[in-house]
């Protein structure tokens, strides 16, 4: 059975930093695209970022350059790190296998404020 499980949410004020992790089980994370999601109260679901095989990465335009997905396939970990949060950063995140199916972690909370 797939799952992940994600860690690493909590209260940071505005500029600071998290990182986010995604332990799976019940797949070898090294040859899937993996993704991170964020869903703010009353606001649609979106991907924040993606990784492939490769190592190869895509952002949404809100945290280009402010935060870095990343892959430990010898741990079957993904993780986000996440520079200059704002307040707008503030959601729960999930990390979820990429296509058409519905293998999502539980999340896990980020609030940004002071």
């Amino acid at each position: 059975q797939v799952q992940f499980v994600e860690s690493g949410g909590g209260l940071v004020q505005p500029g600071g930093s998290l990182r986010l992790s995604c332990a799976a089980s019940g797949i070898i994370l090294s040859i899937y695209v993996m993704e991170w999601y964020r869903q703010a109260p009353g606001i649609q679901r979106e991907l924040v970022a993606r990784i492939d095989s490769a190592g190869n990465t895509i952002y949404a335009e809100s945290v280009k350059g402010r935060f870095t997905i990343s892959r430990d396939n010898t741990k079957n970990m993904v993780y986000l790190q996440m520079n200059r949060l704002k307040p707008e950063d503030t959601a729960v995140y999930y990390c979820k296998l990429a296509g058409p199916n519905n293998y999502w972690g539980q999340g896990t909370q980020v609030t940004v404020s002071s």
